[in-house]
């Protein structure tokens, strides 16, 4: 039995825009679960940070679970 893989990230720019085509390494394919993503993103985020990616939206289908989240470190 295969898995779904609704959840994904949504990456957003500076200016909150969502940017359509992300660098890598924010190309994912979609997560099997929640913790999954979160697992991945906590990987990345610095990485993504530096391609660009100001912050991003956990999305789960079409609906937000929760976001926009910086992903510039607290100052």
């Amino acid at each position: 039995m295969a898995v779904d893989e609704n959840w994904t990230w949504q990456y957003l720019g500076s200016d909150g825009a969502p940017i359509m085509t992300p660098p890598a390494p924010a190309v994912d394919t979609g997560f099997g679960s929640q913790v999954d993503a979160e697992s991945w993103l906590g990987d990345v985020w610095r990485e993504l940070l530096d391609a660009g990616i100001d912050a991003v939206s956990l999305m789960n289908r079409d609906e937000m679970v929760y976001g926009p989240m910086s992903l510039h470190p607290p100052a």
